[in-house]
């Protein structure tokens, strides 16, 4: 496995582990998403057809759990970079479409492999007129070495949504950036649209 792999392979752990960024209107970041991190692993523990695989089990807990809680204008945005100021509004909601898919069928291949890892929130330092936030968590297994996890959130009127992940100081979006940029460069915005679409299309599996 090469070095890019394991981080993309960690990338996806860290999302798979990363719904429980939600509104924190009454309660703190940290135990909030301890309380529903907690809840994700119970559902892949406990269900037998999350943690056996099961293709539609899996998208459903992707979307009713993680999803809500991504900017996913924000990260593609962030991940095309000095690109998305070259594409139009029709082709701006094409690349967020197709991120968003692409990043759905990582998680939903790679959730039901979480159950085992254990994971800790550390308190967040913030004022009160923050708009922006870091909350950072320790991913732990038996005989792997620690995973430190940042979640970079902004907030949206009285919720946070997190932008960007990054794991062991490697941030999903600049991963996505360097691949983004190289097939723009060869065959322009409607390309990378059409990557991003084939890529899906030959993932896409049972729902």
């Amino acid at each position: 496995m090469t070095n890019s792999s394991r981080i993309l392979m960690r990338l996806v752990l860290a999302l798979c582990l990363s719904s429980p960024v939600m509104a924190w209107a009454q309660v703190s970041p940290e135990s909030l998403a301890s309380n529903t991190t907690n809840e994700v692993l119970r559902i892949v523990r406990m269900d037998q057809e999350v943690k056996s695989g099961n293709p539609a089990k899996l998208h459903a807990l992707v979307e009713a759990k993680i999803l809500p809680h991504f900017d996913f204008e924000q990260m593609t945005r962030l991940a095309v970079a000095r690109n998305w100021n070259q594409a139009n509004p029709e082709q701006r909601q094409a690349l967020v479409e197709q991120f968003r898919a692409m990043l759905v069928r990582t998680y939903a291949a790679s959730i039901s492999s979480v159950a085992d890892y254990r994971i800790q929130f550390r308190p967040v330092r913030m004022q009160p007129d923050d708009t922006e936030v870091v909350v950072s968590s320790e991913v732990t297994k038996p005989g792997v070495p620690p995973i430190i996890i940042d979640y970079r959130m902004a907030r949206q009127g009285d919720s946070w949504k997190v932008f960007d992940v990054l794991v062991d100081n490697v941030s999903l979006v600049t991963v996505y950036r360097n691949s983004f940029n190289s097939e723009v460069r060869r065959s322009g915005i409607d390309g990378l649209i059409a990557s991003l679409a084939r890529r899906n299309q030959q993932n896409a599996g049972p729902r």
